[in-house]
């Protein structure tokens, strides 16, 4: 099985990365990231406190999720766009903190590699602990200033500043939460992105897998 493992940040550039090199590659990509915010989509529109955690965890458990490059469905209902708004933002590290959801979602992740023979995941935790044993591991980063300018023009309804403070605020909740934190594998390439193109990072890698 062929499982290219991109972490990182938000606004490292993940989502870009992983979904050209995907193409490139002629492989499948699935962004895990989506999964937690669609899990915290569908708390929050069926009025469950993201922060009551057996409830949250049992609902990852039943919910129908689609995540596709070209969408993200939930319960069947389109969460394309709201699952980058700003509620849900506030709301899914909670819901990523979560023991009982990672359990399910990786399980969920690991599954959709296996019936593909792989991919390109892109997340928190894919090559510490959904698949340490990718062909090739990377950490994405960037400078913080240019995390927050991305996502601030990614998530609607949110100014620079507020997207800045956010971000630091989940970068210390991600970086220490007890269950799979946010950290760079041991063996994964570190890139900083921040003065590099996407097709620079992505010709770059590809080398390194045919390699």
């Amino acid at each position: 099985m062929r499982v290219i493992a991109i972490d990182g940040p938000a606004g490292s550039g993940k989502s870009t990365v992983a979904r050209q090199l995907a193409r490139h590659m002629g492989l499948d990509y699935l962004d895990t990231g989506a999964m937690y915010r669609a899990v915290t989509f569908a708390a929050l529109r069926r009025q469950i406190d993201p922060a009551d955690a057996d409830r949250v965890a049992e609902l990852a458990r039943v919910v129908e999720l689609e995540v596709e490059e070209t969408g993200v469905r939930v319960d069947g209902v389109d969460a394309t766009i709201e699952i980058r708004g700003p509620e849900v933002s506030r709301a899914v590290s909670a819901v990523a903190a979560n023991p009982g959801v990672r359990a399910e979602l990786v399980r969920r992740q690991r599954e959709w590699a296996h019936k593909r023979g792989g991919g390109v995941m892109e997340g928190r935790d894919i090559g510490t602990v959904v698949f340490p044993d990718a062909v090739l591991k990377v950490y994405l980063t960037a400078r913080p200033e240019v995390r927050a300018e991305r996502r601030a023009a990614e998530v609607i309804g949110l100014d620079y500043e507020t997207v800045a403070a956010d971000m630091a605020r989940r970068d210390a909740y991600d970086s220490g939460r007890d269950t799979s934190p946010l950290r760079q594998a041991d063996d994964a390439l570190e890139v900083d992105t921040s003065d590099l193109t996407i097709d620079e990072i992505v010709e770059s890698l590809a080398r390194r897998i045919d390699a």
